[in-house]
């Protein structure tokens, strides 16, 4: 009876132990099946992976205070990667964008002794983001870069924009196509001697910029004119000079997103702009004309 009960106990260690080393290998197996939990150290970003979600980024820096110009930067986003990126500027000083100024001729840094225009300097800053994805891989030295072969222009601006689009997420895009739009009057106006210009920036569909002017058979520029003192309103009794209402003007037409958002009396004027008596109707009827080019 000793003899069977040792053998018996020998029987059911041996089972134990069998069942043990079983569920050791289910384990295991598990174990090895099991994805790895993600660590603080994790180098998955979304530029490395082409992550970014899908649609349009934006965003607008400040005025810098000696140019004038106003940076923004606009990026696509497709299939997780960016695929288009726009460089560019608008100004209180200048009608169009300043790619459009640039291709103009007007911004003039090859007449300076540089090897190409902003334009085209924007264009190669703009593909070297797209072939990276990452607004963050880039060396700068003083806001400049010696990274992307023939720019000498400040880059900072437009990597800081674009790094800062990316962490904002997409934006609701506008109902206009993006780009530079200009209507205006078909003849001088007989009794001021002026013709009524309109223009207006757009971007990620949304007016961005607006500019009412006009230019006399002299070749002036209205609000320049203004600006100077040689209009002269003030000196007539208003309280402020034409480009400052034109301004306020210009700043509810960005704020209402829709010229058709005013409404006038007969003689073409309104009461919804506080600090505005100049005749503004015409102005919008432009900026409407303007606007149906962007559709």
């Amino acid at each position: 009876m000793k003899k069977a009960s040792i053998i018996l106990s020998s029987a059911l260690l041996l089972g134990l132990l069998a069942g043990c080393g079983s569920n050791d290998a289910k384990n295991a197996e598990k174990a090895n099946n099991t994805p790895p939990a993600a660590t603080e150290n994790s180098t998955n970003t979304p530029a490395a992976e082409g992550q970014y979600q899908d649609g349009v980024y934006f965003a607008q820096g400040e005025t810098d205070e000696s140019s004038g110009w106003r940076p923004f930067v606009t990026l696509t986003v497709s299939g997780g990667k960016i695929t288009e990126a726009k460089w560019n500027a608008t100004s209180a000083k200048a009608p169009v964008d300043k790619v459009t100024y640039s291709e103009e001729g007007k911004y003039g840094m090859k007449a300076g002794g540089a090897a190409s225009e902003w334009h085209e300097q924007a264009a190669a800053v703009e593909k070297y983001l797209i072939e990276k994805q990452d607004p963050k891989d880039i060396t700068l030295t003083e806001g400049k870069t010696d990274a992307i072969s023939g720019v000498s222009v400040h880059v900072s601006e437009f990597f800081d924009l674009a790094s800062t689009a990316l962490t904002a997420g997409p934006v609701q895009v506008g109902p206009y196509k993006d780009g530079t739009y200009h209507a205006e009057a078909a003849a001088f106006d007989e009794h001021s001697g002026w013709k009524e210009t309109a223009d207006i920036v757009v971007a990620a569909g949304k007016v961005l910029n607006v500019n009412f002017s006009g230019i006399n058979d002299k070749g002036e520029d209205k609000k320049q004119n203004s600006i100077d003192g040689k209009y002269g309103m003030k000196a007539g009794g208003a309280s402020s000079e034409w480009h400052e209402q034109a301004a306020l003007a210009e700043q509810y037409l960005l704020e209402k997103q829709d010229p058709a958002a005013l409404t006038f009396n007969e003689e073409g004027k309104t009461d919804a702009i506080s600090g505005v008596s100049i005749t503004l109707k015409s102005y919008y009827d432009l900026a409407a004309q303007a606007l149906e080019q962007a559709k």
